[in-house]
């Protein structure tokens, strides 16, 4: 089987993405990053009255239309606690922001334009009809649909939530991912490995990768190399109604590699597998009835780099969430050489060239089981298929590991 573009196996393994349309009711201290699954009403006018803008005091634009006009002091109103009367000729109320305008005023004159006199006040400005006064159901009105259904909820969108009068909100539900790992070698973190041994570590970096994208992780565990085993496994995850199955290791063909056999002997339909990239080439792609099927390889830095070319957008996708922004190029600081047919990821660091451009500059090793540099890495430096050599200075493009890395 020839070696799939990365670019193909990509836009098929989207293709077939289709969002999770099914809703779920979430408070709104839980709905930060969630989408909505239908129009949110107001469930109230707001304000509910014409409200003060500013402190000051509020009167009859016609009792001082210049300055100089001196009103009687009636009363006060505050937020929470409204004149109850009315204001009359030559009559003002001292008012504060977020009151309601009193019955019979129309404006709002500010504090520091007034005077104070014996039992009232003295304008010293003019008044502008209406001025300083915030009409009842400016912001919005009992009813209105001021947030539309696929909307991101954020900062600003939960705070209008809120303000409209709603405890709780109708959302999209998560993408549920099915995470398992494979490998009669693998122990869980703060375990002591036998000789043969190492350390379960991809799991961890893929389930945070996972919920980061937008989705639920289940974790199933290490499984060892048991077709038994996997398949009990794969049910489980069948039961839970993943959106997608992760497994990590053993999606090859060799002896010990027995998930794709597995997976295809419980009803895996194999769409692709073997993508043209370096790390990640045993990369396996399929679909169990309504379920998608990502097989990702055992080594961490492969199913890590794996994971944000294939399995981030298809969370992103599934959870009707934009794809997160992490193209970008940069100049490379050494002479890169040229490439063979596989496209290449190549672990950098990101720099500012004296010019003040971005500068990527790669490590050294470029060996797939080294964790260390992953973690020290900002981006990984794209090469071409059969990209010729690219003196330093050269433009390249990359794809950035973290956020606001360019900004």
């Amino acid at each position: 089987m020839s070696l799939l573009p990365v670019a193909d196996a990509k836009e098929r393994l989207l293709s077939r993405a289709r969002p999770v349309v099914a809703a779920e009711t979430v408070s709104l201290a839980e709905a930060d990053g969630r989408v909505l699954a239908a129009d949110l009403v107001a469930r109230l006018t707001q304000p509910p009255f014409d409200a003060s803008a500013m402190d000051g005091y509020a009167l009859r634009r016609e009792d001082a239309p210049e300055p100089g006009a001196d009103l009687k002091l009636i009363g006060t109103s505050a937020a929470g606690h409204a004149f109850d009367g009315v204001v009359g000729r030559g009559e003002t109320v001292r008012i504060f922001t977020g009151a309601p305008i009193p019955s019979g005023a129309d404006s709002v004159l500010l504090q520091e334009d007034a005077e104070k006199i014996e039992g009232g006040i003295r304008t010293t400005f003019p008044v502008r009809q209406g001025q300083h006064i915030r009409p009842r159901g400016q912001d919005f009105v009992e009813g209105e649909a001021v947030l539309s259904a696929g909307t991101i909820l954020d900062f600003s969108r939960l705070t209008v939530a809120a303000g409209m009068n709603h405890a709780a909100i109708e959302v999209l539900r998560k993408p549920l991912v099915a995470l398992l790992a494979t490998g009669d070698e693998l122990l869980p973190p703060g375990s002591v490995p036998a000789p043969a041994q190492i350390i379960a570590s991809s799991t961890f970096g893929i389930a945070a990768l996972a919920r980061n994208a937008g989705a639920e992780v289940l974790d199933l565990g290490i499984v060892p190399d048991d077709t038994a085993a996997i398949a009990a496994a794969v049910q489980r995850a069948r039961e839970a109604k993943a959106d997608v199955i992760v497994t990590l290791g053993g999606a090859s063909v060799g002896d010990h590699d027995l998930v794709q056999a597995t997976l295809l002997g419980v009803g895996m339909q194999l769409d692709f597998w073997r993508i043209a990239m370096r790390p990640g080439k045993p990369l396996m792609v399929g679909s169990l009835g309504g379920t998608h099927v990502l097989g990702l390889p055992g080594n961490p830095v492969s199913s890590l780099v794996c994971g944000v070319l294939f399995l981030e957008p298809l969370i992103r996708k599934l959870a009707s969430l934009p794809p997160v922004g992490r193209d970008a190029t940069a100049e490379t600081s050494v002479t890169l050489k040229a490439n063979d047919q596989r496209q290449d990821y190549v672990r950098a660091r990101l720099l500012t060239s004296s010019t003040g451009m971005l500068m990527a500059e790669p490590f050294g090793k470029q060996d797939s089981s080294m964790m260390k540099i992953f973690a020290q890495a900002d981006c990984l430096i794209v090469r071409p298929p059969h990209a010729p050599e690219l003196p330093a200075g050269g433009p390249c493009p990359v794809l950035l590991l973290r956020a606001g890395l360019t900004g």
